[in-house]
């Protein structure tokens, strides 16, 4: 069971990184460089900081989710084995 929880914070630790990363980074940090280029009429580093980090968010869940069932799975499988 251990090994399932270590997975489960793995996961969770990339998924957030990429969040932090599309948020935070593109959103503020980038946003002056990613404001040269343009998205539907507005600047890049505008839309991440409006919309881009809450796609994003959304498009997390669903892998968080896929990526879940897939180690439940796993280790459902070979506790099923024991």
């Amino acid at each position: 069971m251990d090994d399932y929880w270590k997975s489960n914070l793995k996961i969770l630790f990339w998924l957030l990184l990429a969040w932090f990363l599309v948020s935070f980074g593109f959103g503020i940090i980038f946003s002056d460089y990613l404001d040269k280029f343009q998205i539907g009429g507005f600047k890049l580093g505008f839309w991440f900081s409006q919309q881009g980090s809450i796609y994003s968010f959304v498009v997390i869940i669903f892998i968080y989710v896929y990526l879940m069932e897939k180690l439940d799975k796993k280790y459902k499988k070979s506790k099923e084995e024991e």
